[in-house]
């Protein structure tokens, strides 16, 4: 392998023979030149990170020959400049390297900015010209071999106008470098920018870097531990420690990372951890742009494996390779976001105490100075301001426990962690053994944190960031940037805990209104706090095994408890809620929550109130935790009806069949009371008769009333029809406004397949079915409520969707149309048009599942389907059933990242046999062969249209 030094040699050795020009040298000639010379040294490059090269040392490389080619061309182009100026004319020109490409550190696909610099009294035609010749000659070439150069032409003057107007050219020009030209220009420049930057309210610069950092860590998650970071932009990323040194430059003076460490900013371990964490970025970002077309800072899950195995990965199991490498990632990413927050914070408070007098103060006279301040002392730290220190730094020797207690502290007076007490505690880990892990006074601390509402969030991240957490509980500790193979899974496993825990703090203190009901819950638990001690240790299991995680939690967390001391009431309801909770999520998504029926079902799994309610925040916690809106009030109206259908249950203590008759009559009489404009109290009545208990109680009295009159309409139309066959349906479309859905209410006369028939026709006008609700009258007339959203592919051709659903119902119910031809010609010119790919780098993880089985608490044949979702997937599923010999009469269709989990409600049609298993097994079969053959078209046809 070339070493480093040994490739620049030879970059600049090669450029000198390749580049040589002269002013009779073609344009052709020097582009050709430059290209060639580009592309091999490229491919040196390249070779030297593929053997592992450093990523400084690769960017630095990749410098060096942009660096070579620029001054090649800089060269003939100022001869040529020079020859054809009369004496007038002639000017000192740099030209000048800035932002990242300044300090030396392309990447394959970075930006290559630069700056022409001319001194400030020059004559403006002269400036022009000289703007016009030179930039032309030498950008013209970069472009033509695909650079992506960004130029600005300057004079000294105008440079320091716009760095006071913009920070971020003011950012760009304190890492400026001269490449070729005027060095007596540029050094004035240089040397002039230097006190301007350091004179020119320094403190203000900070506050806005400051500002930047937190907007920008906002906008990308506030999190290292995501899923899918940006190398560049992302929370620990390369930008936190660019942002570091930038104002570290202006504030201190130092012109590199090591600087830090001479101006006590950074000892020397955290110095080292610095730079090899960002070195390893690099690494990252090289990788990601050698094997790319366009320029990408996002580590996406389709990229993972395959930069993983380029960086020496090479675990044969993708899982593992991708779960190792980002495991590698984001421990680099934590100590870059964690020192350059370090660093930060103490320029941040050097800038609040700085009187000005002394701009290039150590941090020893500041910390002199803070030590004059009023203090309060407690358990060997001092409370100063808004900060907690130590009063010697044998304080953790001299007693372990207060590495837990320096943290109740903290949040007890809401204070933050001087520097030198985070470096004190970092550096005391080992003391944290067995006997603080068992001492009654570590774990009193630790659960008295967990008692402080809605201020728990904060404390624990503290606490997990200086490794104090997983050293407390090092069962948890496994959890600690543990990449979840779980589609719908934003971070680590371990970052995804604390966000529960987070938005259960929100519980209590947020004011946005979805808190609201889950805030009346709490208030009605005999153990609140409770819930902290869940959340936390809810996905310990993940540790040694997502699947089954629960059941293994429940095992690891047991000699938790132990040593915690937690009482065998509460270790009852803590080993309840971790063994069970998925299951409410799981039990909405799957089933009819409408049903009574089904409420008591999953009621009687609860046992108690007290289990419902903190299965019911649990969950709510655990999901908006998971990933940015993955919940929404669609799936928080999910969860209330199943929670307020299931605590009705539990107080209904076994009177739950009086109680749905009285509901019905009840609803009955209210509606005749008020009666229906046009419609008889016979006709009325007539609907309570003949349909089931269940319907009313799953409808609202509007939607009852609205079906009568829609059953009266068809009677009417009836009339004046030929026959039943040729009766349209009646149809009536509404906003619901409370979870922006579209309601779609049928009424027709029932017939076979007519749910697959309807599904197709919504297909076809461009929606999504996300619920079905369908119920038959006892006189052959068949009521089906749609929710549906509009489908984000825009299947539908031109046209108004509600004309298009109603004409393709008329087409499949009276004229016999088949819709399937007509979807699948739809699906193809969308896949043709938008090239509709679905792209899951893991989907051997999530294979198809099928399964069908007769449920006995429900007492329903449930079918239920997890695939990757496709255009017209429910139409072919439905389509299936039907042939099989089944009716659908519920479903629940949900779609998360593309991944389809749908669950169907069957009845044998013209029997009310139960099937057996045989049945059920080919009726499984034959769904998993439609999903199979549904999918193939329309990869092959996405596959044919990007070749």
């Amino acid at each position: 392998m070339a070493t480093p030094q040994s490739l620049l040699k030879r970059i600049r050795s090669h450029a000198e023979k390749g580049l040589s020009f002269n002013g009779n040298t073609s344009d052709e000639a020097k582009l050709k030149a430059c290209r060639e010379f580009y592309k091999k040294e490229t491919e040196s490059v390249k070779n030297l990170h593929r053997e592992g090269g450093p990523g400084r040392e690769v960017v630095r490389s990749l410098t060096a020959i942009v660096d070579s080619m620029i001054q090649a061309l800089s060269k003939t182009a100022f001869e040529e400049f020079k020859a054809r100026s009369n004496e007038e004319s002639q000017l000192p020109i740099s030209v000048v390297a800035i932002g990242g490409y300044g300090r030396s550190e392309l990447c394959p696909l970075s930006d290559v900015d630069l700056m022409f610099l001319y001194p400030s009294k020059t004559n403006a035609s002269t400036l022009k010209s000289a703007q016009e010749f030179i930039v032309q000659r030498i950008l013209y070439v970069l472009w033509d071999l695909g650079l992506k150069v960004g130029h600005s032409s300057r004079t000294v003057d105008d440079a320091f106008a716009e760095a006071r107007k913009d920070i971020q050219t003011k950012t760009a020009l304190l890492e400026s470098r001269l490449i070729y030209g005027s060095r007596t220009l540029f050094a004035g420049f240089e040397s002039s920018y230097n006190l301007f930057y350091r004179k020119e309210d320094p403190k203000a610069y900070i506050r806005q870097r400051l500002v930047d950092q937190r907007e920008r860590r906002s906008r990308n998650g506030d999190s290292v531990f995501v899923q899918e970071p940006d190398i560049k932009s992302g929370v620990g990323g390369l930008r936190d420690y660019h942002n570091t040194l930038w104002m570290a430059k202006v504030r201190l003076n130092v012109t590199n990372v090591e600087g830090l460490g001479e101006q006590n900013y950074l000892r020397k371990s955290e110095l080292l951890e610095f730079k090899t964490a960002y070195d390893f970025l690099l690494r990252v970002r090289n990788e990601l742009h050698f094997r790319s077309k366009r320029p990408t800072d996002l580590l996406s899950l389709e990229t993972q494996p395959k930069v993983a195995y380029r960086l020496g990965y090479r675990e044969r199991n993708l899982l593992a390779r991708v779960e190792l490498f980002m495991r590698d990632y984001y421990r680099h990413g934590a100590n870059i976001h964690r020192l350059s927050k370090t660093v930060e914070n103490r320029l941040s408070l050097n800038s609040e105490a700085d009187t000005g007098i002394n701009p290039l103060r150590s941090m020893k006279s500041f910390l002199n100075a803070r030590r004059k301040e009023r203090v309060k002392r407690e358990d060997g730290f001092i409370l100063r301001g808004r900060e907690i220190s130590f009063e010697n730094k044998e304080v953790f020797q001299e007693d372990p426990v207060r590495l837990l207690r320096v943290f109740r502290i903290a949040q007890k007076h809401e204070l933050e962690l001087d520097f030198e007490l985070s470096s004190v505690i970092r550096d005391s880990l080992n003391l944290i053994d067995d006997n603080v892990r068992c001492s009654d006074r570590a774990n009193s601390s630790f659960l008295a944190i967990l008692q402080e509402s809605g201020k728990v969030y904060k404390i624990l991240s503290l606490m997990h960031e200086h490794r104090v957490l997983g050293k407390f509980v090092p069962e948890w500790d496994r959890l600690t940037c543990l990449v979840q193979h779980e589609y719908y899974h934003r971070y680590t496993a371990d970052e995804h805990t604390l966000h529960t825990i987070r938005e259960f703090d929100y519980a209590y203190t947020h004011s946005d209104p979805i808190y609201e009901r889950y805030r009346k819950e709490i208030s009605e638990l005999r153990f609140p706090n409770l819930l902290y001690l869940i959340l936390f240790l809810h996905d310990i299991g993940k540790g040694k095994s997502i699947k089954g995680h629960a059941e293994i939690g429940l095992e690891i967390a047991e000699p938790i408890l132990e040593r915690m001391g937690i009482a065998e009431e509460q270790r009852v309801i803590i080993r309840f809620v971790i063994k069970n909770h998925l299951q409410m999520a799981s039990f909405w998504q799957r089933h009819d929550i409408d049903d009574p029926d089904t409420a008591r079902v999953f009621a009687d799994q609860m046992k108690t109130s007290e289990n419902l309610r903190l299965l019911f925040i649990h969950t709510f916690c655990d999901a908006r935790g998971t990933a940015k809106g993955l919940w929404n009030q669609y799936k928080d109206s999910l969860h209330a009806t199943l929670f307020n259908g299931a605590m009705a249950s539990l107080k209904a203590d076994g009177k739950i069949e009086e109680s749905y008759k009285l509901h019905k009559e009840s609803v009955r009489q209210a509606i005749l009371k008020v009666g229906i404009e046009g419609i008889p109290d016979e006709e009325i009545s007539a609907h309570f008769d003949k349909l089931p208990d269940r319907y009313f109680l799953i409808t609202e009295p509007k939607e009852i009333m609205l079906h009568i009159e829609m059953i009266n309409r068809l009677f009417r139309e009836l009339k004046r029809a030929e026959s039943v066959e040729s009766l349209a349906p009646v149809i009536n479309l509404k906003e619901d406004s409370k979870e922006h859905l579209l309601v779609i209410n049928v009424v027709t006369w029932d017939r076979p397949g007519l749910f697959h028939k309807l599904a197709g026709a919504l297909n076809v006008a461009g929606y999504s079915i996300l619920r079905v609700k369908a119920a038959s009258r006892n006189d052959n007339i068949a009521i089906d409520t749609f929710l549906v959203v509009e489908n984000h592919t825009k299947m539908r051709t031109e046209g108004d969707a509600t004309m298009i659903f109603e004409e393709c119902v008329k087409d499949a119910l009276i004229r016999g149309t088949d819709l399937h031809p007509v979807l699948h010609s739809i699906i193809n010119r969308v896949t043709t048009n938008i090239l509709h790919k679905i792209e899951n780098p893991l989907a051997e993880a999530f294979p198809t599942h099928v399964s069908a089985y007769n449920d006995q608490d429900l007492e329903r044949i449930i079918l239920e389907v997890h695939t990757s979702d496709s255009l017209g997937l429910l139409y072919a599923i439905s389509k299936c059933v039907f042939e099989q010999g089944f009716t659908i009469v519920f479903a629940r269709i949900n779609t998360e990242r593309e991944m389809a989990l749908d669950t169907f409600y069957l009845e044998p049609i013209g029997s009310e046999r139960t099937p057996d298993e045989d049945e059920l097994n080919a009726l499984k079969d034959k769904v998993l062969g439609v999903i199979a053959t549904e999918r193939q078209p329309a990869e092959n046809e996405a596959t044919t249209s990007t070749q």
